[in-house]
């Protein structure tokens, strides 16, 4: 009986959100990522196809894993369809599969990413039809191979996207209110502040229900790709079945939690919707949310808060900076001895909080640029006055 070859170790890249890149870096060496490299917005890694399947189960913070297949030079269009119909991609996919392409350009040389998208596919398919006398069909929706291009100049990278959908769409969330927050972006706030699950957290403005359900999730070891109903290398031709069943019920979260995970909101609707999403991802019995105003909330123990208020995309800029004042004076009136964090996207607003942060992260919730802020309150921190925002 022969013995089965180690696989191949290759480079990957691992996509995420600015400011998460070194959360990121620490969950993929967790799990066995070797020779991490952290870039803007990716980490760079050594691994094989465990490491691959992986990365894509079980890390909490990447948006997408890609495998890099080749990387080359070109000056023009015709020079990029030759280099990709030197590729051989009946080694990745076969003419009854289909495909889509997406490409990303910076330079002079490729200014339509369109163009170049379907400049690649065109090469593609026509080696397909020179060979087989047929042609793969494109599906944008839902491809077996995910192809992007990403070009710089004259240099183009070609990687398949091993994870499909991105890994953010963790497949709990049925339902959600206004601007809900990114999933990938909650698992990264929870581990950006320290929380060690070691005492409570609430969410007092939580809106969908998405930092509830990462902040269980992760407390209770729930992989993020436990709800997903596929990846994009389930459908590669050297897909392995049982190395990611195996893969699948691995637990790198064994976490002992004893404490509690909830929360609130003022609005009805936005507490239905949590709930919808919370029965959705099995956390019922571990998360407890009732309707709620922020400011008639008496805490019963110390803990942690972390929330993103809604408040920002409704109110006028006057209500805005009221709105913050208020939440500050009820953190120092009955939160002290808490450790709360808030992400919003108004800075100057945000500074009527009346307490000075202990640490301000950037972050994106999308496009939109948003700070992330620590406030310890210390007990007894209600004797405190509020400073003056106009003083910084």
């Amino acid at each position: 009986m022969t013995q089965k070859q180690p696989d191949k170790v290759f480079r990957l890249v691992a996509k995420t959100i600015q400011g998460l890149e070194g959360v990121l870096a620490d969950e993929l060496r967790t799990i066995g990522a070797k020779n991490i490299e952290e870039q803007n917005r990716a980490v760079l890694f050594d691994g094989d196809k465990a490491t691959m399947y992986r990365a894509n189960y079980h890390c909490r913070t990447a948006i997408s894993i890609l495998k890099p297949i080749a990387e080359f030079t070109v000056r023009n269009e015709d020079e990029l369809y030759k280099e990709i119909g030197n590729i051989n991609w009946n080694k990745h996919m076969a003419v009854d599969d289909t495909l889509a392409v997406s490409a990303t350009t910076f330079g002079n040389i490729f200014t339509h990413s369109k163009y170049v998208s379907l400049k690649v596919k065109d090469s593609i398919v026509d080696q397909f039809r020179n060979r087989e006398g047929r042609r793969p069909d494109v599906d944008p929706r839902n491809p077996d191979l995910k192809i992007q291009i990403h070009i710089v100049q004259n240099r183009c990278k070609v990687l398949l996207d091993s994870s499909g959908e991105p890994l953010f769409k963790r497949g709990y969330k049925v339902n959600a209110t206004e601007a809900p927050l990114n999933e990938v972006l909650a698992a990264g706030m929870i581990k950006l502040s320290g929380w060690q699950m070691d005492c409570d957290l609430i969410d007092p403005m939580c809106g969908s229900g998405t930092l509830l359900i990462e902040a269980a999730m992760l407390a209770y070891g729930v992989a993020p790709g436990t709800y997903r109903t596929k990846f994009g290398f389930e459908s590669w031709n050297d897909f392995d079945a049982d190395l990611f069943k195996k893969i699948a019920e691995e637990s790198y979260d064994s976490n002992k939690f004893e404490h509690k995970i909830t929360g609130s909101d003022l609005s009805a609707e936005a507490i239905a919707i949590s709930q919808e999403n919370i029965n959705q991802a099995f956390l019922a019995k571990k998360i407890s949310i009732k309707k709620q105003d922020f400011f008639d909330i008496k805490p019963e123990t110390k803990g942690f808060i972390i929330t993103n208020p809604p408040y920002g995309e409704r109110l006028q800029p006057d209500d805005m900076k009221e709105f913050y004042k208020q939440v500050g004076n009820k953190l120092k009136l009955d939160f002290s001895g808490f450790t709360s964090w808030i992400i919003g996207s108004n800075v100057s607003a945000m500074k009527f909080v009346g307490l000075k942060p202990d640490k301000k992260i950037k972050l994106y919730n999308g496009p939109l640029e948003c700070s992330y802020r620590k406030y310890t309150l210390y007990d007894g921190s209600r004797r405190y006055e509020p400073r003056n925002p106009k003083k910084g």
